[in-house]
């Protein structure tokens, strides 16, 4: 067959006839598809995941060619059972095969394994709270989780792909490759090769990764496998991006300055004080945002009148518009129920989307009732609406644009996605008389349900204060134990699990149990026999729920502001939301474990494509402290979602609640801000070619094995590399420089000399609490501005640039400016920075019109005494220092010649 065929076997020795398709279809991209031959309308949702939801890789235009040169190649077998094995040419090296394992495929389980080399290392697989890399001896499970941030549990997301990065050793004479298991010679020469794995399958799954080999599980659907073949991280996810889930949604501007919020905002009034306190305590703040609170009894685009009125909120709104600063409320997914018997309990917003047919069903074909925080409620059928055009989605964008007359949001956060439901089954199908009815279990605050938690380390740094929780604690719950009376028995969880009947699937207790953090599908989730319009159930596409409502809340968003970019942050993803949507790491905790794993979070979304992803700094759920919520806040700032939120009854942790916590965000902040030109033109860049923001040392370093592992340190786009403590009571932290026996210099960014390690060397960083070490990569241009105290300040404000050299005396950056809102840019403007033998080069394309004048450059690593410096050859007299010691050239004074603009005309700086 050619490079390009495509070949289609059947395996008809199986049980059940099935097809093998295989697609080389582009250089770096090979598609494995395994599908039953006899597929109808009857039972096509079991096996087809219809394109329309999860757009599928096609062949390149030019695969013709291109594929002539693909590194990937399929061979396969029946002999003595049927397999595949793809390898990669240049190497020799076995990527993926199935040889001497047994292809299990049923309507509701579907197995193949794979052989992996000795000390593997993978990545992604998510969503998990877990370290960067998987390890040899975990269980992935992929189903959408309302859970709290369990460690090592599936949660919110489904993105089923991974990253393999092996390295080997290089024979210094020969140059043979030998694979390295445990490559531990800091100073060895060693090369790496990387490739990913994209299984495009929606249903419940689980990946055993066991010291051999992996295993996938799959409740559903079929083996449709994509083979990248790197061998660069960075090519793997731009080619995973570009041809199977879409570039990232481009972000307005705005977004990038910091956000609060918190649950537990009652009142424009308070919500107005928060404001008026950072303002006061002078630290910047950009959105404020407010959870359920604001609702009329927790229902969706109603505000309480009597705590959040549409017109105090309007006059609210209209200062907090003036001041530059924005407005981003929560949205949940569920639609609460009306009683019918209670004329006075009416919900327009239900009544408007049951007319639309917009909510799932019964497969009686009654509406299906679940219930969330107002009671009981209904879904929106956003599969439905899709496959067969009900009205879910125009309903949505409907409600949205009516609130938005009453509320002028500037953003929406989705939550509860994945979708929750608080009991099991159509639970409210008979009980709407009895709305609105409280949550099943008490909410924090409420009586017997105090917050008692604190970080780790509390009962040193706090003795007195932690003494009186303990026994505030310890109090409460005897009082809880007295009231209860016995003990129950105790149990343990139950797993059904049923008997297999041909031609019949239980859907609700399926055969095979996977590891579902909840248990069984139905707990704290829409039960799998929920019917969508069409026929077809919640088994098939509950993992796309989530997916679909940022779909939906996209398109609303653009009615909503036509031409500007929809901001949007969900909780439960799929494969490709990252083009709608972010996404933040969910209900953590305030722990220090929860900082630490804050990193890998953020890397892992890198891979899947969603960029725009931050945590809830200083935790979620628990009291935080002072210690961890400085440490935390200043980790955050580099993030590119940055927000600080906790729940309800928890102690206030808005940074100007402690002196030093404010002193350390400040501190942050004005790196952050300061360099908001430099993030928003990494984001360009990841949202044009699908390049990461934040960076594993081991995807910018890939020929060091001793960084597979490295999540304790990481870099945000290719220049700045961020060593956060981690640690409770440290006052320093151990960072290594890679690339340093490689020709790679860093330079610290507070007194912008360089740093001298070793190669793989952990190097011991001062960082008492307020500092986090910051260091700049030799070879960068960082554009930057004068901060201020919103991103609109800040755009107004003179440029500046950073550049630190290369050991060869050299560097190079960019910077991207448009209007930071509109969707199609009328006008941008790209200036590309060069430096090379004492001459540093400006040169801008493109019509956008910028008028900030460009303040002073200052250029780290200059080796030799500098006698003159001159800007378009005119000698600059005064305004320059050059300090020995340091090695660094600050150049001031610059507005005067720069006064049409920074980039207006090219120039060239020269020094000598």
């Amino acid at each position: 067959m050619s490079a390009l065929a495509t070949q289609h076997q059947t395996l008809s020795e199986l049980p059940t006839a099935l097809n093998l398709t295989v697609e080389y279809q582009s250089a770096d991209r090979l598609h494995i598809q395994i599908t039953p031959t006899y597929i109808d309308s009857s039972n096509g949702s079991f096996y087809v995941l219809p394109e329309v939801l999860v757009p599928k890789p096609g062949i390149d235009a030019d695969a013709n060619a291109t594929t002539l040169d693909s590194d990937l190649n399929f061979v396969w077998s029946n002999d003595p059972t049927f397999s595949f094995t793809v390898f990669r040419q240049s190497t020799g090296d076995v990527l993926f095969s199935t040889e001497g394992t047994n292809l299990v495929f049923e309507n509701q389980f579907i197995e193949f394994a794979s052989a992996l080399p000795e000390n593997y290392n993978l990545y992604g697989l998510g969503e998990v709270i877990h370290g960067l890399r998987m390890g040899n001896n975990f269980t992935r499970t992929i189903f959408a989780a309302d859970a709290g941030d369990p460690i090592d549990y599936n949660i919110y997301g489904n993105h089923p792909f991974y990253l393999d990065t092996r390295y080997y050793e290089v024979n210094e004479t020969s140059g043979n490759l030998t694979y390295a298991a445990n490559a531990t010679n800091a100073t060895g020469h060693y090369t790496s090769y990387s490739h990913g794995v994209f299984l495009r399958n929606a249903h419940a799954q689980e990946i055993l990764m066991k010291p051999s080999n992996v295993t996938w599980r799959t409740l559903g659907g079929d083996v449709d496998l994509y083979f990248y073949a790197g061998p660069t991280q960075d090519k793997v996810t731009k080619s995973y991006q570009l041809s199977a889930i879409g570039l990232p949604a481009m972000q307005q501007y705005f977004t990038f300055g910091y956000h609060q919020c918190r649950w537990g905002y009652a009142n424009w009034s308070e919500l107005q004080d928060v404001v008026d306190s950072f303002a006061r305590f002078g630290i910047p703040l950009e959105n404020i945002w407010t959870d359920i609170d604001y609702m009329n009894q927790y229902r969706d685009f109603e505000n309480d009148q009597n705590t959040f009125s549409y017109a105090e909120g309007a006059q609210f709104l209209s200062q907090l518009h003036a001041n530059g600063q924005h407005y981003i409320p929560i949205v949940d997914s569920a639609i609460y129920v009306p009683n019918p018997e209670n004329s006075s309990d009416a919900y327009a917003p239900f009544n408007r989307g049951n007319a639309s047919d917009a909510f799932m069903l019964n497969p009686d074909g009654s509406l299906y009732v679940g219930a969330v925080w107002p009671g009981y409620t209904v879904f929106p059928d956003w599969i439905g609406a899709v496959l067969n055009g009900t009205g879910a989605f125009e309903w949505w964008a409907g409600e949205m644009s009516t609130w938005y007359e009453n509320i002028k949001f500037d953003g929406i956060w989705i939550d509860m996605s994945e979708v929750s439901s608080f009991c099991v089954g159509s639970c409210g199908s008979n009980n709407l008389t009895l709305n609105p009815v409280h949550p099943p279990f008490s909410l924090p605050g409420e009586p017997g349900n105090v917050v008692y938690g604190y970080p780790e380390g509390f009962n040193i740094t706090n003795a007195t204060e932690f003494s009186s929780v303990s026994s505030a604690s310890a109090s409460a719950a005897s009082s809880a134990s007295a009231a209860a009376g016995p003990p129950a028995p105790s149990t343990s969880t139950s797993y059904i699990r049923t008997t297999p009947t041909p031609g019949v699937r239980a859907i609700e207790y399926p055969p095979y149990v996977i590891n579902n953090v909840q248990g069984a599908l139905d707990v704290h989730a829409t039960s799998p026999n929920a019917t969508h319009h069409g026929g077809t159930q919640e088994y098939d596409f509950h993992n796309l729920f989530g997916h679909q409502i940022l779909n939906a809340t996209y398109h609303a968003l653009l009615d909503v502001f036509p031409g500007k970019r929809p901001f949007i942050i969900g909780r439960s993803t799929f494969a490709g939301s990252g083009k709608w949507s972010g996404h933040w790491g969910g209900d953590n905790t305030s722990l220090w474990a929860y900082m630490y794993f804050s990193i890998s979070q953020a890397l892992s979304f890198s891979l899947f494509g969603i960029p725009m992803f931050g945590v809830d700094t200083c935790g979620f759920n628990g009291n935080t402290d002072e210690e961890l919520c400085n440490r935390w806040m200043q980790l955050s700032a580099f993030f590119p979602f940055y927000r600080n939120h906790n729940v309800l009854s928890a102690i206030p942790q808005e940074p100007y609640r402690w002196a030093s916590v404010a002193d350390a965000t400040k501190a942050a902040m004005n790196i952050r801000y300061t360099l908001l030109p430099y993030i928003y033109t990494t984001f360009y860049l990841a949202h044009q070619t699908g390049s990461t923001v934040m960076r594993a040392l081991a995807w910018e370093f890939p020929n060091e094995p001793l960084l597979a592992s490295t999540d304790t340190q990481f870099l945000l786009g290719d220049s700045l590399m961020i060593v956060p403590v981690l640690a409770q009571g440290a006052t320093n932290v151990s960072g290594v420089f890679p690339g340093v026996g490689y020709g790679e210099v860093w330079y610290d960014w507070y007194n912008q000399s360089a740093v001298f390690a070793g190669p793989g060397e952990n190097v011991t960083i001062d960082a008492p609490l307020g500092h986090i070490p910051v260091y700049i990569r030799g070879g960068s241009v960082l554009p930057t501005q004068e901060p201020g105290m919103t991103t609109r300040e800040c755009r107004s404000n003179p440029w500046g640039l950073i550049v630190a050299t290369s050991l060869e005396g050299t560097a190079s950056g960019q910077l991207y400016i448009d209007d930071g809102e509109s969707l199609v840019q009328n006008a941008t403007l790209v200036v590309d920075f060069s430096l090379a033998h004492s001459a540093l080069y400006a040169s801008a394309r493109g019509t956008y019109n910028d008028t900030n004048p460009l303040a002073n450059i200052t250029i780290l690593g200059v080796p030799s005494s500098v006698n003159n410096v001159t800007l378009n050859g005119a000698s600059i007299s005064s305004g320059w220092t050059y300090n020995t010691s340091s090695e660094v050239l600050t150049i001031t004074g610059l507005t005067n010649s720069t006064a049409a603009g920074a980039w207006a005309n090219d120039w060239v700086l020269r020094w000598g």
